[in-house]
Parts: structure tokens; C-alpha cells; sequence
């Protein structure tokens, strides 16, 4: 299977790391409603988050970050309510949005694929945005939908091994995460600030084909594990408000251990480039340093986090998009992808690049 022509939407607005810190320290006074607060949110914001030397910027769809007239924001309209408008209410904005991104890559003068395999896990509504945009062009006899829905960051594995599984002509995947609709800002634990300084929103969308002559990521082996006794380590749960994530320092301790073991099971050679999803730096850091990977290894994954943050399940495609249109990583480089999310899982793949004809 041969994975190609990948194309990145941005979304419509774009935060510093510095601006981002700043708006939420506002927004966690706003929802205190105590000024006093001030100091220490904004140390524990500073102590816990991701600093801007390791995410310089982040894309989202809501304007809401811009400005701090309260009364005006689509979500965060703490001074009615300090916790934001309810998950009803940011499923809206949810569709709103992915409604557009699928008019995007399927205007009118498309060509239908096979299969259109829709990844997401920061909202759900149905018919989803996939099942839309194959109603209005007149696709159903053609086109099959498959959603594969709140798997997390490693999102993008088991969407591969969907798409191996349909053998079809053409299967494309689009990714849609919009994780800018699920802070609380009346939320201050540590694990809750981890995640405001971290997830960002991101849009991509890929081919999976048979063969190909284009440029493209040959997929080798996938293959998917649940490390044993860490199903407390993280959660992604649906609440009133919206989806809430918790987040345990075993997490790193947990992936670590297993990695090299699952590496041998997945037969990564040891030159290949490491497209690793970026949870946070730590994760990269503590990655490198186990594995005795060089800088040049990690390279793509440290870029996409600096540039983008973590968009959640879109993010490892982000890397293969980079990876593939680097000119210095030559044809047949091997590739390997590693993904984490709940269970604790990990997701990976085996890859080679392919310059094309």
C-alpha cells in the first residue's frame, strides 16, 4: 500500500505560544472571577505547560483567542458560564467547520474515491461531514464512509490499516481535530494546563493506493499493542462541557519500557527517521534519549510540534507531509511512525520513502 498526495488546510487563525499563555492565564481569572488568582495560574501555566522554544505557534479555528471580549466569543463566554458554553454547543462549531473542510478537498469537479475513510476524536455528529459531502456530489454507489472516531493521537495507524484492509483503487483519509473547542478554563489542575499549552486544531487529508508512480510512503508493516496495566495512565472521556482528557506521569514511563520491545516486533531498522507523534516535548525527549536516536532522526517530528503543536490524530500525517517533500531524505529512506493514545496504546507503521518516475 502506498500512501500520497497529502494536502494540509490551516486553520483560519494562528497564536505565538507567548499570546496562547496569555489568553488562557485571562481565562482562568475570568472563570475564578478573582484578579488575586492572577499570580499563581500564571505560575503554575509557566512551571507545567509547553514553553514557546518547544511550540512557537498554534492554528485554531475559533477567534475566540484573539480578543478578550467575553460576551462575543462562539465558546468561551466564561462570564455566563466559567467552564464555557456546553458540549452541545461546541459540537455546533464542530460541524460548522468540518462541513467547510470537506467542501474544501471535494469541490464540485471531483473525482470520487472508492473509499473515504474520516478520522476524527474532538466531535462527532451524523451524518458527519464524509456522509455529506458524498450526498451532495451523488457519490453513494461509489463512495463507502467509514469513520474512525476517538482514538486519539494515534488516530492515523488504524485509519492505514483500514485502508490496507479495502484493497481498493483508491482510498482517501481525512483527518479533521479541532481540539480548540475542549479547554476549561475553571479546570487548574496540572494535567488540564498541559493540555491548554499543547493541542492545537489541524486538517489533512491522503490517498491510499495499490501502486503509484508519485511520490509516496510505501507502507511496510502496521502494527498496533496495548501496553499492559496502563489503562489509568490516559483518558479521553466525553463530559457536560465537553472532552476531557487526563493525563498521568506514568505515561512516558509506560511508553519507554515498551518501545523497544515493540520495535523489534515491528522491524524498525536502526538508520531509519523517526516519525514520532509529538504528545509534548517530553515525549520526544525521553523517545531519543531510549533509543539513542540522533537529532537528524527526530528532526520532522520536533518541526511539526514547533510549528503546529499537537493537532491530536492529524499530526503524524503532518510529519509524513514534510518527510515526503524534504529533498534531502533520500528515495528508499526508511521510515518508522510511532503514535500514542489511550489504552495505553501504541500504533506504528514501517514505512520507505519513494521519490516517484
Amino acid at each position: 500500500m502506498y500512501l500520497t498526495d497529502l494536502q494540509i488546510i490551516r486553520p483560519q487563525y494562528e497564536s505565538n505560544q507567548e499570546e496562547t499563555f496569555a489568553w488562557f492565564i485571562d481565562a482562568h481569572v475570568k472563570a475564578e472571577n478573582r484578579e488575586e488568582f492572577r499570580e499563581t495560574i500564571r505560575e503554575r501555566l509557566w512551571h507545567v505547560g509547553c514553553k514557546p522554544d518547544r511550540i512557537a505557534k498554534r492554528g485554531h479555528v475559533l477567534a475566540d483567542f484573539l480578543h478578550r471580549e467575553w460576551a462575543d466569543m462562539r465558546i468561551y463566554r466564561l462570564h455566563e458560564q466559567p467552564q464555557g458554553l456546553p458540549l452541545g454547543e461546541r459540537i455546533k462549531v464542530f460541524q460548522e467547520e468540518v462541513d467547510a473542510i470537506f467542501e474544501t478537498y471535494y469541490p464540485a469537479t471531483s473525482d470520487p474515491p472508492d473509499h473515504l475513510i474520516h478520522v476524527s476524536c474532538t466531535g462527532y455528529v451524523s451524518p458527519s461531514g464524509a456522509q455529506k459531502i458524498v450526498s451532495k456530489r451523488d457519490w453513494g454507489q461509489q463512495t463507502t464512509v467509514t469513520h474512525a472516531y476517538h482514538m486519539g493521537c494515534y488516530g492515523s495507524i488504524p485509519a492505514l490499516r483500514m485502508g490496507q484492509g479495502f484493497a481498493s483503487p483508491k482510498t482517501d483519509v481525512v483527518h479533521t481535530e479541532i481540539c480548540s473547542i475542549h479547554s476549561n478554563p475553571a479546570l487548574h489542575q496540572s494535567d488540564q494546563l498541559i493540555s491548554q499549552s499543547l493541542f492545537a486544531d489541524g486538517f489533512i487529508k491522503y490517498s491510499l493506493l495499490p501502486k503509484t508512480d508519485l511520490p509516496c510512503l510505501k507502507v511496510l508493516r502496521l502494527k498496533e499493542e496495548i501496553i499492559p496495566a496502563s489503562t489509568h495512565a490516559m483518558t479521553w472521556n466525553v463530559v457536560e462541557w465537553g472532552f476531557q482528557m487526563s493525563l498521568s506521569k506514568e505515561v512516558i514511563v509506560f511508553i519507554t519500557r515498551a518501545l523497544s520491545g515493540y520495535l523489534q516486533r515491528i522491524q524498525a531498522p536502526q538508520n531509519a527517521l523517526f516519525a514520532i507523534h509529538p504528545g509534548g516535548p517530553k515525549i520526544l525527549t525521553h523517545i531519543q534519549k531510549a533509543l539513542n536516536l540522533a537529532d537528524e532522526q527526530i528532526a520532522h517530528s520536533t518541526h511539526i510540534l514547533k510549528e503546529y503543536g499537537n493537532m491530536s490524530s492529524a499530526t503524524l500525517p503532518h510529519i509524513w507531509e514534510r518527510i515526503l517533500h524534504d529533498e534531502s531524505v533520500a528515495d528508499g529512506t526508511p521510515i518508522v511512525s510511532l503514535a500514542f493514545g489511550p489504552g495505553l496504546s501504541i500504533s506504528g507503521a514501517s514505512m520507505v520513502k519513494q521519490c516517484g518516475s
